[in-house]
């Protein structure tokens, strides 16, 4: 036997692709940003992505207009069409990319999402999947007609229910035969009758979390098949790694049942110092001096307008009662981070514009293809992730470059597929199809 049979498989990175927008990642100003709206920008990112091999396209999504000072957001989109619906279109024009949809469970309900999903997962043949969100502002639910909003204690057990539910329905319709009556009653559902649906090709979508809270981690835990979250480095990137991995076992769940998928950004160049240009000249892009103030009002809580951005930080504390923004997940402590900034900012001697682009990137990986090929595959190596969610800074063909020449690296040092080898998202992310409970199917 030789000294190669005794090596375990290399760990393949997980690779997906987040549409940009409705954030300060997209460089709007770019002669290549293209439209926001347009089929074509979907179809060029998702084809894209498949060409490069990856495992699915990501799809944000937010309930209302996000408002800053009375004013629709300067970053928002206006008529970015629904999630699900972009979906469906782009699993006429895809082969074996998996199309992930974020769809809030505060806002919506278990057998009408369900429905969606399996009929996703059934026109695309088994490639749909789930990023699971909540809500708890009351602004949002203005929109709809509960008109109100969950504490932030009860937006997770929801979610969690939501969950729950939507397996109850696909479960109760066999492989091959006909529905079974469903009744769920809990806290937040009460709910009989029959699932319109056959079971899908997965049997379930794969199901998505984002969030670092202690809830989020939990739920993600008990509940999701990839987390999608943030984390500013390799050593922080194996602590949360640790962390989430290790509260599987209390699910009956083993490690590889739950894949770690930051959201990062990439920016390339031929040599180290190129890249780190480039990146510093989109970092500057990315935060205006109208927008480094509208960040730094998320925080202050009251109106900047009158300060200098390219001035220090005001010397007078946040208002923790501010309202400026709405739609906005708020701060938790907005005192703790002014701190934590202005100390950054005095050590450094940096601008409040220099302070906000420093504080509010994306973990990035920035160097020439080779490094960062060489410093993706650490990360996943080292169990500081499973894979990547990209973020580019341009729709859409931000991605372009990174599928031509970073991926082929990835696949040179063993790292990533040269074909795929499934045709459904679980196939792509190591997962098993979605079993029916003992008893049942």
């Amino acid at each position: 036997m030789t000294p190669n049979q005794h090596r375990p498989p290399r760990k393949q990175v997980h690779l997906a692709a987040h549409f940009p927008g409705v954030n300060n990642t997209t460089v709007w100003a770019d002669d290549r940003s293209r439209s926001q709206i347009a089929f074509d920008s979907f179809v060029h990112l998702a084809r894209t992505a498949e060409r490069g091999l990856f495992d699915f396209f990501f799809l944000a999504e937010g309930l209302r207009l996000r408002e800053h000072k009375g004013r629709i957001h300067d970053l928002d989109v206006l008529g970015r069409p629904e999630s699900i619906t972009v979906l469906n279109a782009l699993a006429a024009v895809t082969d074996r990319l998996g199309l992930a949809a974020t769809v809030n469970a505060t806002f919506n309900e278990p057998y009408e999402l369900a429905r969606r999903f399996a009929s996703l997962d059934h026109l695309s043949g088994g490639r749909a999947a789930w990023n699971v969100v909540t809500t708890s502002d009351a602004f949002t639910g203005e929109n709809f007609r509960r008109g109100g909003y969950l504490d932030r204690a009860d937006r997770y057990t929801r979610a969690a229910e939501f969950i729950a539910t939507a397996r109850e329905l696909w479960d109760s319709w066999p492989d091959g035969g006909q529905p079974r009556p469903f009744a769920h009653r809990g806290q937040h559902f009460d709910i009989r009758g029959e699932f319109g649906v056959p079971r899908s090709p997965q049997g379930h979508p794969v199901v998505i979390q984002a969030g670092d809270s202690p809830e989020g981690r939990e739920f993600a835990a008990s509940a999701a098949d990839v987390i999608f979250t943030r984390h500013s480095g390799l050593e922080a990137g194996r602590v949360f790694y640790a962390d989430v991995k290790s509260r599987l076992a209390a699910y009956g769940r083993q490690p590889d049942d739950l894949k770690i998928m930051p959201g990062v950004t990439f920016v390339l160049g031929d040599t180290a110092a190129e890249a780190q240009e480039h990146a510093a000249e989109i970092r500057r892009r990315q935060v205006s001096p109208q927008n480094a103030l509208l960040a730094l009002e998320q925080v202050w809580g009251v109106d900047l307008s009158a300060y200098d951005p390219d001035g220090p930080l005001p010397d007078i504390d946040p208002d923790p009662g501010g309202e400026l923004a709405q739609g906005r997940v708020k701060i938790a402590d907005p005192q703790a981070v002014a701190d934590k900034w202005r100390a950054l900012s005095q050590a450094k001697g940096l601008s409040i514009r220099e302070t906000v682009i420093e504080t509010t990137g994306r973990q990035s990986f920035v160097g020439t293809p080779e490094s960062v090929a060489e410093e993706m595959d650490t990360f996943v190596q080292t169990d500081a992730a499973d894979g990547f969610i990209l973020v580019p800074h341009l729709t859409p063909g931000g991605l372009d470059t990174f599928v031509d020449r970073v991926v082929p690296l990835l696949q040179e040092r063993g790292a990533h597929r040269t074909e795929y080898t499934g045709t459904t998202l679980r196939s792509h992310l190591g997962l098993p199809d979605a079993a029916h409970p003992v008893g049942k199917g």
